[in-house]
């Protein structure tokens, strides 16, 4: 299978592409500021996507039977503030890859997220009406939209709090939990926000089988609900480190840019009966404790 991952120097991107080429895929990867770590089995290309004819050109010379989109810009308060930025890469770019799907025929794997809800609720299925309550969430809800109206057959999968180590350099919340317990220092963790920790390794996995998967639409692949302090500490507890380290704060108190859902968790009901479901949160965790160890020492 030849595959175009866009985004690989991010968290996501690097393991999708690697999975992919680790399971005999011809894989090309996009990178645009930072080119990360070599993975044997990938072409990497320079992308911008504020630019569509950058866009263009790396679809032509890779040739991809499946392009899976991970590629955006993720800074929730970021994208408050640089709300030009953030339209362009997150609603005009993905607009760009779905047309260029649609003219020359291969699938489309989108990548989004819970931020798409207003957290009024949680546990959200894929036939819950989006009504994001920062901007952020709303250009990735236009991607859906732009990526729905324009592919035939695409997928749009949501994911939720992505965790786990990237040679890349990507930090994500896990990532500085472990980080902080293992030097001794506290953690501060919000105990009023939940959503769905999701392993980026095995998240990277069932990208892989979706793509070879007869299915189209929206679907959700994330862990299991919890709040952002329950997460913590799991890893504590996981990793062998002091639980009392791990402090509880509030979202409500928190002076943030952009406006947070407070239970944007998903349903995964229907990625499990397609098999495409994560493993136990526990056990992902506890692969994630592992590469850690592996990586940091």
């Amino acid at each position: 299978m030849r595959v175009l991952v866009t985004g690989g120097a991010g968290l996501l991107g690097y393991w999708v592409a690697r999975i992919f080429a680790d399971r005999g895929s011809q894989v090309y990867s996009t990178f645009h500021e930072k080119k990360p770590p070599d993975i044997e089995g990938v072409e990497w290309l320079h992308v911008n996507l504020e630019e569509r004819d950058s866009v263009a050109r790396a679809v032509q010379f890779s040739r991809p039977e499946v392009v899976v989109h991970t590629a955006a810009y993720t800074d929730v308060d970021g994208c408050e503030v640089d709300r030009g930025r953030a339209y362009r890469v997150n609603v005009l770019g993905t607009r760009a890859i779905a047309r260029l799907c649609r003219d020359v025929g291969f699938k489309l794997i989108y990548v989004s997220t819970d931020y798409v809800f207003d957290g009024s609720r949680g546990f959200y299925s894929e036939e819950d009406t989006p009504s994001p309550v920062n901007y952020y969430g709303l250009t990735k809800l236009l991607g859906e939209e732009a990526v729905l109206s324009a592919c035939e057959g695409p997928v749009v999968v949501r994911v939720s709090g992505l965790y786990g180590y990237s040679p890349a350099g990507k930090r994500n919340f896990g990532f500085n939990v472990y980080e902080a317990l293992s030097k001794g220092l506290e953690v501060r963790a919000f105990s009023d926000q939940y959503l769905s920790p999701t392993y980026v390794v095995e998240l990277a996995k069932s990208l892989e089988r979706l793509a070879r998967a007869d299915f189209s639409g929206v679907l959700h692949l994330a862990g299991e609900r919890m709040s952002r302090y329950e997460f913590a500490l799991l890893v504590a507890r996981t990793g062998g480190f002091s639980e009392e380290r791990v402090r509880p704060t509030s979202l409500k108190d928190a002076k943030l840019t952009a406006r947070r859902p407070v239970d944007s968790s998903l349903n995964t009901e229907k990625a499990r009966a397609l098999g495409l479901s994560l493993p136990a949160t526990s056990e992902c965790v506890r692969m994630f404790v592992e590469d850690m160890k592996r990586w940091l020492g």
